[in-house]
């Protein structure tokens, strides 16, 4: 295991330690793969986790929404915040209900998040967001006018405190179960896209990009 300064207290692994990993290549790596994070925080004496979009940015994890989102009012103010990402790579089957699992690759940030206001910054955290979402997009679409900036809430978490879990592998039976006669393994689980399907109102003649009809993860 890899230490490096986003392991804390806060972050360390308690429930089964292997599995816990504070380097930021791996932690990157995750994010990088995820599209939708789920965002905890208190609001009014009330815990709320909402899911949303997001990018990293070197050092920096981005969100944005509406400028009348309560999430983004709520975390603009510098309340505390816990973030999850999640990539689910395999049903793991045992032969016993009670040793069943999943593999996965799942990364937790704590931290504050800061709202975004210089103009240059948060025009460069929606390219991003674009570009997370589907590589060469920006460059095909209308950018963002000034108006709808203004409609546009953009936060940044900085990923100074962070961690990963992962579990991979075959399922951990008790000794006396192995000899059952039971099927045991992993079911492998990965996102795969379908045949693009073009708007109702798209005019005719326009075939999709190679960064629609090409697209992966």
């Amino acid at each position: 295991m890899l230490m490096s300064q986003q392991q804390s207290e806060r972050t360390r692994v308690k429930r089964i330690p292997k599995r816990g990993h504070y380097d930021r290549e791996m932690i990157d790596a995750i994010l990088d793969e995820g599209f939708i994070c789920h965002v905890g925080f208190v609001a009014d004496g009330h815990p709320f986790v909402i899911p949303t979009g997001y990018a990293r940015v070197g050092d920096e994890l981005y969100i944005h929404g509406s400028a009348a989102s309560r999430m983004l009012r709520e975390l603009s103010k510098g309340v505390e915040v816990c973030v999850t990402v999640t990539l689910i790579d395999g049903l793991v089957l045992a032969r016993s209900a009670f040793h069943h699992s999943m593999n996965y690759r799942s990364v937790v940030i704590l931290g504050t998040a800061e709202l975004v206001t210089e103009a240059d910054e948060k025009y460069k955290a929606l390219e991003a967001l674009t570009e997370h979402f589907v590589p060469g997009r920006w460059n095909d679409v209308r950018w963002p006018t000034e108006l709808e900036l203004k409609a546009t809430s953009v936060l940044k978490l900085p990923i100074t405190e962070a961690s990963a879990k992962i579990r991979t592998g075959d399922p951990v039976d008790d000794d006396d179960d192995y000899s059952m006669n039971v099927w045991a393994g992993v079911i492998p689980l990965k996102l795969t896209p379908g045949e693009p399907i073009p708007d109702a109102k798209l005019a005719e003649g326009i075939s999709p990009p190679e960064h629609v009809s090409k697209y992966s993860r």
